[in-house]
């Protein structure tokens, strides 16, 4: 029987990493932006959005691709570091280690080590943004479409693949331990278990976010020893692993509570 222990855990600590980081760290993001949530439409439109840029990258030319994923990624490393130090200055230097590293020496541990940056900061940096409500809406929909553009369209597949072999750091790429095999695990998926740890965190207490963290590794162990004995697919939308272990998260929590 073939397993993987080494991307479960990773996940795990990406995602606890995540929660850890949000509540050291919340006041700060909340003062920036008031307080202020996004509404049930707003998490609509921004999945509308984030499934929209998935078509477009298959159908823009590849340096088109480059410099619109380097700015932005470039600008939210400056914003979030700017945040949290409140000097300018300093802020500036991650994105130009970017930039450096992608032109100059953009090894697949350089390569990873900006997917984990990626995967813990973004999450803190919109988590407080959402409510309770509308993160079960933007997970949802999120998966949705997911599925759609995975199997329906097979644009997610045409764009990781762009993505991925321009070196864009949208995935985890990490070899399996026992084993050996390559695999990759989305940008997107690693956002999406880091918020939903976070907002399980700020509704039902920290450890209730840790718990969360947890079982969606163990949702990924799972997923992948089933993946690896019973078929291959080169593409399946993880959201849907990420949201099962999300709710499986919930339930003990809820469990643990009932029998206090």
């Amino acid at each position: 029987m073939e397993f993987d222990i080494l991307l479960p855990t990773a996940v795990f600590f990406l995602t606890a990493v995540s929660v850890l980081l949000y509540q050291r760290f919340k006041e700060r993001f909340t003062s920036v932006f008031g307080g202020e949530k996004i509404t049930v439409r707003d998490a609509v439109l921004m999945v509308v959005f984030m499934g929209l840029m998935v078509t477009a990258i298959v159908f823009i030319p590849k340096r088109a691709v480059e410099v619109l994923f380097i700015s932005a990624y470039s600008y939210m490393m400056f914003s979030f570091t700017y945040i949290l130090l409140k000097k300018w200055y300093v802020a500036i230097l991650p994105p130009i280690l970017l930039i450096l590293f992608y032109t100059f020496y953009w090894e697949l541990l350089i390569f990873n080590i900006f997917v984990i940056v990626f995967a813990i900061m973004i999450p803190i940096y919109l988590g407080t943004l959402f409510s309770w409500k509308t993160t079960w809406i933007f997970a949802a929909l999120l998966t949705l479409m997911d599925v759609i553009q995975v199997y329906g369209t097979g644009f997610m597949g045409e764009s990781a693949t762009k993505m991925i072999e321009l070196k864009l750091p949208v995935a985890l790429l990490i070899y399996t331990f026992p084993g050996g095999k390559m695999i990759g695990l989305g940008l997107g998926d690693l956002f999406l278990a880091g918020l939903l740890a976070v907002q399980t965190a700020l509704k039902e207490g920290r450890k209730a976010g840790i718990l969360t963290a947890v079982m969606i590794g163990i949702a990924v162990f799972i997923f992948e020893a089933v993946l690896f004995n019973t078929m291959f697919v080169e593409f399946f939308p993880a959201t849907i692993v990420v949201v099962a272990g999300w709710i499986a998260g919930i339930g003990v929590t809820r469990l643990i509570h009932s029998r206090r």
